[in-house]
C-alpha cells in the first residue's frame, strides 16, 4: 500500500491467530527450555503453515472472480469518484504503464486491473488479484500530475508483480504462530504483550522491506515507461506537505517536527523523507549520477549549480516538487542519451537556448532554462559531463546496473514461457472466465501468453477460446474462423463446439448454436454446460418444453447450478428448489426494506 498499510490489521483479523517470519525479532527469555522434538515439530508446523497460506492467497490472486469481487468490494464500501477528469488521467498513466513498462508478470498472476474510488484517504492499494485500488483522494492529493502518480501506480503494480501481499500474509501467518507456540511453551509474557511485539516485528520486518522494494521497484518500472524519474521523490515531497498541512483524515496526520516523524512506531511504511531522498538518490543514479538537487530546491550538474527551481502553484510552496521534475528530466536525458547529440540543443524562435523534446517531461525544465537564462550554461554542463564518463565510469556503471536488472526480467520470462501444462491450463481458464465477464481484451491478453508458452496442452481448445475471446470484443468474423480451425483440429472436444455454439449464439444464429451444442451432447452425455446453454437458446426461441428438459438434465447432472434454472422452468423441474427460493426473496426484501427504513430514519434525524 501506498501510505496507511491497513494491511497488518487486516491480516491480523484475518487469522485470528497471527503472523509470520520464521525468525522471532527478539529471543524470548525461555526459549531455551522447550524440548528439542517439540521445537522441530512446532517449527515443521509453522512452516507447513506459511506454505499452506501462501498456495492459498497465491490460487485467489490467479483467480478471475476473485479479482473482480475485489474490484465490487471496494466499489460498494468506497464508491466510484464521480470526476471524469481524474478517471481520465489515472487511465491515462495507467496505459502507459502497462504498454511501455519493463516488466513481467509471473504465470500465476493476473493482468491488473484497477478503479478510482471516492474514498478521502491518502492512499491506493494492490490487492492479491492485481486489482488496484486507487482513492480519489491520493488523485487529488497529487494535483493529478502524471509523473507523480506514476510513481505511486507503479510501486503498487510492484507489489503486484512480487507478489507481496500474498507473501507478507503467509509470513505473518507463520510469524504469530511461531511466537504463540513458544509461548505456550514458556509462558514468557502476557499474551496482550505478545500480540504487540508480533504486530510490531510484522510491521518492521514483513511489510516495511517490501515497501522498500516496491518504491525501487517501482522507480525502474516507471521510469522505463518513459515518465520522468524525478515523479517518485516529487511524489514524496508532495505527500509530506498533504499530510501536515492538508489531510482530512487525523490519522494520516504526519507532524511537521522532522525529530518527531523518526521516533520509534508501530508504522509499517518507511518515513517520507527517507523515501524521498532514497528515490531522489534512484534519480541521480538513472542519470549517470550526473544530476543532483540540494536543499530541495537548487538542482546541479556534477556539483556545479545549474538553477534554483521555484514554486509554480500559489496555493502552496511546490518549490521541492519542481526541482525534482527539473532535475528528473536532466537525469532522463543523460540517461537516454550517451552524446549531447541527442539533447538537440537549438534557439527557440525567441532568443533563448533551450533542448530536448518539447513533451510534458521536459516542460518544466525547458520553463526555468528560460526564466533563468540559464540554456547556455547547461549546453557547457552536458559537454563536461560527456567528456568526464571515461574516466569517472559513471555511465558504464549505470548500465551494468541496468543490464543486471534486465538480466532479472529476461530469467523471469523464461520461466514464463516454460511453465508448466497445468499453469498453462489455468491461464485459458482464466481467459474463459474474462470472456464470461465481457472483457474481451484480458481474455485475448491473457490467450496470448497461452500461445506464447512452450508447454501448451491443447491447441484445439486454446484456439476455441480464443475465438470466442474475439467475439467478445466484436471481432466476429476473426471468431469464427478460429472457431473453425479449433473444430477441424479436434472434432472429438466438447469445448470447440461449445465455443462455437457461444459465437453463433451472439450472432443471433440459433440453430448453427444448437448444431454445434448436438455434436457436443453427443461426444459427452454428461457434460452440464451443453444443457445449460441449449436450454437458454430453446427458450429465446419459445421452444419452452425443449428448455424445459434441459434445464431439468442441467438440475440432475449439477443440482449446484439451480441458480441458473429461471422461476418458470425450476417450479416444474423442483418444488421444493422453487419455495426455497422465493422464501429467500421474500427475507431478501424483507431485510433491503428495514435497512432502507433505518437509513432514512437516521438521516432524518
Amino acid at each position: 500500500m501506498w501510505k496507511n498499510s491497513k494491511w497488518h490489521k487486516k491480516l491480523t483479523a484475518l487469522i485470528v491467530m497471527g503472523a509470520l517470519g520464521i525468525s522471532v525479532a527478539a529471543p524470548l527469555p525461555k526459549a531455551e527450555a522447550v524440548d528439542a522434538w517439540g521445537a522441530a515439530a512446532q517449527a515443521l508446523g509453522v512452516y507447513a503453515a506459511y506454505k499452506s497460506s501462501l498456495a492459498g492467497i497465491l490460487a485467489l490472486g490467479n483467480d478471475v472472480n476473485a479479482q473482480v469481487q475485489s474490484r465490487i468490494q471496494d466499489v460498494q464500501k468506497n464508491g466510484l469518484d464521480g470526476n471524469d477528469n481524474d478517471v481520465q488521467v489515472v487511465n491515462s498513466v495507467m496505459a502507459q504503464l502497462l504498454a511501455k513498462g519493463n516488466y513481467v508478470l509471473k504465470v500465476n498472476s493476473l493482468p491488473f486491473v484497477w478503479a478510482v474510488n471516492d474514498s478521502k484517504d491518502f492512499n491506493a492499494a494492490c490487492y492479491p488479484t492485481n486489482y488496484i485500488s486507487i482513492n480519489r483522494a491520493l488523485v487529488r492529493g497529487l494535483n493529478m500530475e502524471p509523473d507523480e502518480l506514476a510513481s505511486v501506480f507503479a510501486h503498487e503494480m510492484t507489489h503486484g508483480l512480487e507478489q507481496h501481499s500474498a507473501k507478507n500474509y503467509a509470513q505473518a501467518v507463520a510469524q504469530y504462530m511461531g511466537m504463540s507456540m513458544i509461548n505456550m511453551d514458556t509462558n514468557s509474557m502476557d499474551w496482550n504483550k505478545l500480540n504487540g511485539l508480533v504486530n510490531y516485528s510484522i510491521a518492521k520486518n514483513i511489510t516495511l522491506p517490501t515497501e522498500y522494494e516496491a518504491d525501487e521497484g517501482g522507480f525502474y518500472l516507471m521510469a522505463s515507461a518513459g515518465f520522468n524519474p524525478g515523479g517518485g521523490a516529487a511524489a514524496m515531497a508532495r505527500m509530506a506537505y498533504y499530510l501536515t498541512y492538508e489531510t482530512q483524515n487525523f490519522l494520516e496526520y504526519q507532524d511537521p517536527d522532522t525529530k518527531r516523524q523518526e521516533r520509534e512506531s508501530y508504522s509499517d511504511h518507511p518515513e517520507t523523507k527517507l523515501r524521498e531522498d532514497k528515490l531522489a538518490q534512484m534519480m541521480s543514479d538513472y542519470g549517470c549520477a550526473h544530476v543532483t538537487v540540494k536543499d530541495r530546491k537548487d538542482i546541479y550538474v556534477d556539483g556545479e549549480k545549474l538553477l534554483s527551481a521555484e514554486s509554480t502553484s500559489e496555493d502552496y510552496d511546490n518549490t521541492a516538487e519542481t526541482a525534482y521534475l527539473v532535475a528528473g528530466a536532466l537525469a532522463k536525458a543523460f540517461h537516454d542519451y550517451d552524446s549531447i547529440t541527442g539533447w538537440n540543443f537549438r534557439q527557440d524562435g525567441q532568443g533563448n537556448l533551450t533542448c530536448l523534446s518539447s513533451d510534458r517531461v521536459n516542460a518544466l525544465l525547458q520553463k526555468f532554462l528560460v526564466k533563468a537564462q540559464a540554456g547556455a550554461k547547461l549546453q557547457s554542463l552536458v559537454e563536461k559531463a560527456y567528456a568526464g564518463e571515461a574516466a569517472s565510469g559513471a555511465r558504464n556503471k549505470m548500465l551494468a546496473e541496468e543490464s543486471k536488472r534486465n538480466q532479472k526480467l529476461a530469467e523471469r520470462r523464461e520461466e514464463v514461457l516454460n511453465a508448466d501444462g497445468k499453469a498453462v491450463k489455468k491461464l485459458r481458464e482464466n481467459a474463459d472466465a474474462y470472456s464470461d465477464y465481457g472483457q474481451g481484451d484480458k481474455a485475448l491478453a491473457q490467450m496470448q501468453r497461452v500461445f506464447a508458452s512452450r508447454n501448451m496442452d491443447n491447441l484445439a481448445e486454446s484456439q476455441a477460446i480464443n475465438a470466442r475471446a474475439k467475439a467478445v470484443s466484436g471481432d466476429f468474423a476473426g471468431a469464427l474462423s478460429e472457431a473453425d480451425k479449433a473444430v477441424a483440429a479436434d472434432n472429438k472436444n466438447i469445448y470447440t463446439y461449445l465455443n462455437r455454439a457461444d459465437i453463433y449464439h451472439m450472432l443471433g444464429e440459433l440453430d448453427k448454436a444448437l448444431a454445434d451444442i448436438a455434436q457436443a451432447k453427443e461426444i459427452d452425455k454428461k457434460n452440464a454446460v451443453s444443457y445449460y446453454l441449449a436450454a437458454v437458446i430453446e427458450d429465446e426461441q419459445g421452444n419452452t418444453e425443449q428448455a424445459k428438459a434441459d434445464f431439468a438434465e442441467l438440475y440432475r447432472l449439477q443440482p449446484k447450478a439451480v441458480s441458473r434454472i429461471p422461476d418458470e422452468y425450476l417450479q416444474a423441474i423442483s418444488q421444493k428448489e422453487y419455495e426455497k427460493r422465493q422464501k429467500d426473496k421474500a427475507e431478501a426484501r424483507k431485510k433491503y426494506a428495514e435497512e432502507w427504513k433505518k437509513a432514512h430514519k437516521d438521516k432524518d434525524k
